[in-house]
């Protein structure tokens, strides 16, 4: 019964994405064009309207895939995780384009992209080609009218007194708009995260923000080639000072349109990586100029235009509230563990029944460094073998990273014996939907400096289902793990005991760390363990907080918020429209400035958002009572070294000193080590790295002599932050 009704779902979802699909492909033509005004015009008579009707068609469909998607994810989760052979959806997923510039690039994600842009080469030609058609002699010229001062419909060529070139490069540009607004369609749905739609292809947030910004920057190119077009048309006939100013009473509203281009461009800015990695802050509060980008392109392109972006701004809205909502009651840090290599584990109390999945991340705001910066960092935990607690490890670089080392150094310095109180707000855990790592015969796993931290929690996971019937994990894993300095093998202390102690009956783990920065010393693993594995730890005080991390709420709960928040949604806008807007005849609507109806559509969507929000509330509440207390801990500083390190099982384990690895050597020599054919190889660290790594895989994706015994290396990319 559950798998037909995941059949029934994942083909209901297939069906509104291709119907979304192909009302896109349609809308520029002339046949969409009739059909809808006349659509538009027997809805103007119902209760809901016209505006009712361009939210079902165009903004509905992205809002109810949503809705059926977390149903989706919910029932496929109930499902026993059964180990299934290698997908021949692999094959695209690994990598086909290995380059400096756009990073590692999957067949899949190659033909969407390609897709994509097939699109809008298809929107654009036939939007030109209609309108060119239109000045052809004898043709009307109807659909571009304007009124005159003296009441006499003028077309935009003899308004502005435009030749037939000139006209024609105004209708490039004003087309080249369209375009803008199709990348704003896509643009707000992979920076989702407790709503992600991404989760249902397999694709995790940190993984999906790349096309948000590969959206961004197709928009801000086509945004701007519209923008600064048309005031070149204007500054050949003079007319910049006229028109620029213009706050029309219907149609384009140009103001608006030149306020959100300009907010559209200091947005993409800051967002460049040289400012983003150096001037964090900057870019940060930037990005929350979103907020005046979309309500000035709501006043520019008309609430008929909005509409078809409308679907993923609903989503971002909601689902922003929800994250808000959901990081509230703020917990507090247990411990601090502070590394010789200026990194930080911090221990945070979370709820008994919370659980992750590994390579999971949470974003973190603590109000005692800054009241609005949120930074995301990888679980190093894992929620099977830690009930109570998780665990981030966080490398000291920035401001922000600084300020909380800062904080924890001052409380390791300090004569007092009452500790601090540090609250912080938690978001998350955002994690994939299933553990496609332990789909291997074998895992390579490769690490650079703090990208270790995923890995920490993959190999705490597989530790602790080694005797669960349900799950079936590698039989063997090798960690190769590249640093600059050897202190960085600190890092590896929260799976020490994994190194020491393995059952070779069930799974082996070899650790081959390269340290690229230092000359050959003769130290060994265990050496360098001794020497760099004692830790500083600091238990802060618990008093400023009852609460513990709560996590995400389950999936039903946000496909019911989603499908209530839409209802509500179209009652307000049509309650709202017969109020302020009583009359749907088109001659009386013309009457109405067309951002009246733009206010209501705001108001409607605030409205609807404020009481899901307080529905949310109410819930939350309600589950917090029935919360088990954060466990508490005796405050206090001490020192942790390593446990006994004697034995055998470190000597296996090997150090290299002075360059960087051969990723072709490893690969090669790692089939014939495991006898593995079905090999999962998993990358956490510079983008450098990961092409290295990506390249080997493309070249070495079928290697072996024995046609029968053939390896095959599918390529993953992790990120520990964003």
């Amino acid at each position: 019964m559950a798998k037909a009704t995941l059949l029934i779902l994942k083909l209901l979802m297939i069906l509104i994405c291709a119907g979304w699909i192909t009302l896109w492909i349609l809308k520029p033509t002339q046949l969409w064009t009739k059909k809808w005004h006349t659509a538009e015009d027997s809805a103007r008579t119902t209760v809901f309207g016209y505006y009712g009707l361009n939210f079902v068609v165009y903004s509905f469909p992205v809002i109810a895939l949503a809705t059926i998607g977390f149903v989706y994810l919910d029932l496929q989760s109930r499902e026993s995780r059964r180990r299934q052979a290698r997908s021949s959806a692999s094959v695209l997923s690994n990598p086909l384009v290995v380059n400096s510039y756009l990073g590692v690039l999957s067949a899949l994600e190659i033909l969407a992209v390609s897709l994509f842009f097939l699109y809008l080469a298809w929107t654009f030609y036939v939007h030109i080609s209609n309108d060119f058609e239109k000045m052809v002699p004898g043709k009307s010229l109807k659909s571009y009218s304007t009124i005159s001062n003296a009441g006499k419909k003028m077309t935009p060529a003899e308004s502005l007194k435009l030749n037939t070139r000139q006209f024609k490069f105004l209708r490039v540009a004003t087309r080249f708009g369209l375009l803008a607004e199709a990348c704003l369609a896509l643009l707000l749905l992979p920076v989702l995260r407790g709503m992600a739609l991404f989760r249902f292809v397999g694709v995790q947030f940190e993984a999906s923000v790349r096309y948000h910004v590969w959206l961004g920057t197709a928009m801000i190119f086509f945004a701007t080639f519209h923008g600064v077009s048309t005031l070149i048309v204007w500054g050949i006939k003079d007319r910049i000072q006229d028109e620029m100013g213009k706050w029309q009473k219907t149609g384009r509203i140009y103001l608006a349109g030149e306020i959100a281009l300009v907010t559209g461009l200091v947005i993409w800015i800051t967002s460049l990586p040289p400012i983003r990695r150096k001037r964090f802050e900057i870019f940060y509060y930037t990005h929350h100029l979103y907020l005046v980008f979309l309500l000035f392109f709501l006043f520019h392109g008309g609430d008929r235009h909005f509409y078809m972006v409308f679907g993923g701004v609903f989503l971002f809205g909601l689902d922003k509230l929800l994250r808000i909502i959901q990081s509230r009651p703020q917990t507090c840090i247990l411990s601090a563990r502070v590394f010789p290599c200026k990194a930080i584990e911090l221990v945070v109390a979370k709820d008994p029944g919370l659980k992750y999945a590994p390579t999971s991340i949470i974003f973190m705001k603590i109000p005692s460094i800054s009241r609005f910066q949120w930074h995301s960092f990888s679980i190093t935990s894992s929620s099977n073998i830690d009930d109570n607690t998780m665990s981030v490890i966080i490398k000291c670089g920035g401001w922000w990273t600084n300020s909380l080392s800062d904080i924890i150094h001052a409380e390791l310095d300090s004569g007092s014996h009452q500790m601090k109180c540090i609250p912080i707000a938690i978001e998350g855990p955002y994690g994939p939907a299933s553990l496609d790592f332990l789909s291997y015969d074998s895992l390579l796993l490769v690490a650079g400096g703090v990208g270790i931290t995923p890995f920490l929690s993959i190999l705490q996971e597989i530790t602790s289902t080694q005797s669960s019937i349900r799950y079936r994990f590698p039989r063997r894993i090798e960690l190769i793990y590249i640093m600059k300095k050897s202190q960085d093998i600190c890092l590896l202390k929260p799976i020490v005991h994994l190194l020491q102690n393995q059952s070779a009956e069930q799974w082996h783990l070899k650790l081959k760390v390269f340290v690229t920065q230092e000359e050959e010393c003769g130290a060994t693993i265990r050496d360098l363990l001794n020497e760099f594995c004692q830790v500083q730890v600091v238990n802060f005080a618990s008093k400023c907080s009852s609460y513990a991390a709560n996590g995400l709420e389950n999936l039903l709960w946000m496909a019911a918020m989603a499908g209530l928040s839409s209802v509500m949604f179209l009652v307000f806008l049509s309650s709202l429209n017969h109020a302020f807007l009583p009359s749907q005849d088109k001659s009386s609507k013309e009457k109405s400035p067309s951002w009246v109806a733009d206010i209501l559509l705001i108001c409607s969507f605030i409205i609807a958002i404020l009481c899901s929000t307080v529905v949310a509330i109410v819930l939350r509440w309600r589950r917090l009572r029935r919360e088990i207390p954060p466990v508490s801990q005796k405050e206090g500083k001490a020192k942790e070294g390593l446990m006994d390190t004697r034995g055998t099982a470190l000597e296996e384990h090997e150090i290299h000193f002075g360059g960087r690895p051969n990723f072709q050597d490893l690969f090669s020599k790692f089939p014939k080590e495991t006898g593995g054919s079905d090999i999962g190889v998993l990358v956490c660290g510079p983008e450098t790295m990961k092409e290295s790594v990506a390249s080997i895989c493309r070249t070495c994706c079928n290697m072996g002599n024995d046609q029968k015994r053939k390896s095959h290396f599918s390529f993953h990319s992790l990120n520990f932050t964003l």
